[in-house]
C-alpha cells in the first residue's frame, strides 16, 4: 500500500512544497518511520535539535492516547444503538403532536417554546476549545489538568479563612463551599480519584486550591465534574514527555528509530544492516569453502 505525503519546507522567500514518497509495508512499520527520519534530516534540522528525541516521544504518547480513545467510543458505539433506538421513537412522536396543536389554534406562544429547547440543545452538544491547561475557565471557577492530576481554583471573598471553607473529595465526588451558603461545587467528578491522595488549600486567601489525582492516569477528563461544557480531548496539548516516562515497549522503539537516524547522518550502517551483516559473516564462517567475492547480496 503507497502512501505519498507532501511536507511544506519554510524559506526566506516563499514556502516550497517537497514531495514525500514512501511505500508503507504493514510487516515492517519501522522502515517507513525511517524513510520518514531520513527525509526530515535531509530537509530540516529538526533531529538537531536538543528536544528532538522529547519531542518524537511526546507524539508517539499522544498517538496511543488517540488509538485507545477510539477503541473506547467503538466499543460504546457497538452497544448505544441498541439503547438509542427506543427513546428515539419516543421523543419523535409527541414532538410531530405538540407542533399540530399550535397549528390548529393559530397560537403564537407555544411554537416558540418548542423552538428554544431545540436551539439549547445545540449549543450543549458541541465541546469547546481547551483553556492553555488543557482545562475549561467557567464563570464560579476553573479548572486545568495533566494526565496524572486535575486543579481546580475557586476564587473566594478576599480574606476567607481555611476554617470556614467546607471541602469534601470522595472518589466519584466533589463538593466545596463556604458555611452558611450553597456549596460553589457539588457534583459526580468526571472520573475517580484517589482521595488519600488529595488536598486543597487557600491561596492569598482570596482563591481555593484543589489538587486531584487521577485513577486513570491515562486519560483526559472532557470536564471536571459531569453535567458541565465539555472540552474537545483532541485538541488538548500534553506536556513534553520524556523517554523515561513511556514503557519499555515504546521507548525501545523510539530509542531504536533514533540510533538509526545518527548512523545514517554519519554515514553508518543502521541496527537492521548491522544485524545482517552479522548474519552473513556468521555464515561464511561456516562456509569457508564458498566463495563470494563476486556474490552480489542484497
Amino acid at each position: 500500500m503507497a502512501i505519498i505525503s507532501e511536507v511544506e519546507e519554510e524559506s526566506t522567500s516563499r514556502p516550497s512544497m517537497l514531495p514525500f514518497r514512501a511505500t508503507f509495508d504493514p510487516s515492517n512499520p519501522l522502515g517507513f518511520l525511517e524513510k520518514v527520519f531520513d527525509f526530515l534530516g535531509a530537509q530540516s534540522d529538526f533531529l538537531k535539535k536538543v528536544s528532538a528525541e522529547q519531542e518524537i516521544a511526546a507524539a508517539v504518547r499522544a498517538a496511543k492516547d488517540k488509538l485507545r480513545k477510539a477503541e473506547k467510543k467503538a466499543e460504546k458505539e457497538t452497544v448505544k444503538p441498541v439503547v438509542e433506538k427506543k427513546p428515539e421513537k419516543d421523543t419523535v412522536k409527541p414532538v410531530e403532536k405538540e407542533t399540530v396543536k399550535p397549528t390548529m389554534a393559530a397560537s403564537s406562544s407555544k411554537p416558540t417554546e418548542v423552538e428554544k429547547p431545540k436551539e439549547e440543545k445545540k449549543q450543549e452538544t458541541g465541546p469547546i476549545v481547551p483553556n492553555k491547561g488543557n482545562g475549561t475557565d467557567l464563570e464560579n471557577y476553573s479548572w486545568v489538568q495533566t494526565l496524572q492530576e486535575v486543579t481546580v481554583n475557586v476564587p473566594v471573598p478576599t480574606g476567607t479563612k481555611a476554617r470556614s471553607v467546607v471541602c469534601e473529595i470522595k472518589k466519584n465526588h466533589l463538593k466545596l463551599g463556604i458555611k452558611g451558603q450553597d456549596p460553589i461545587i457539588d457534583g459526580e467528578l468526571y472520573g475517580a480519584v484517589k482521595p488519600d491522595d488529595c488536598y486543597w488549600n487557600i491561596e492569598d486567601q482570596k482563591v481555593i486550591s484543589i489538587l486531584l489525582t487521577k485513577r486513570d492516569q491515562m486519560e483526559w477528563w472532557k470536564c471536571c465534574v459531569k453535567g458541565e461544557p465539555e472540552i474537545d480531548t483532541q485538541k488538548v496539548e500534553p506536556e513534553n514527555s520524556k523517554l523515561a516516562d513511556l514503557d519499555p515497549e515504546t521507548r525501545s522503539t523510539v530509542e531504536k528509530m533514533m540510533f538509526d537516524q545518527r548512523q545514517k547522518q554519519m554515514g553508518l550502517p543502521t541496527s537492521d544492516e548491522l544485524q545482517k551483516q552479522d548474519i552473513l559473516k556468521k555464515f561464511m564462517s561456516q562456509h569457508p569453502e564458498m566463495d563470494f567475492s563476486n556474490a552480489k547480496i542484497n
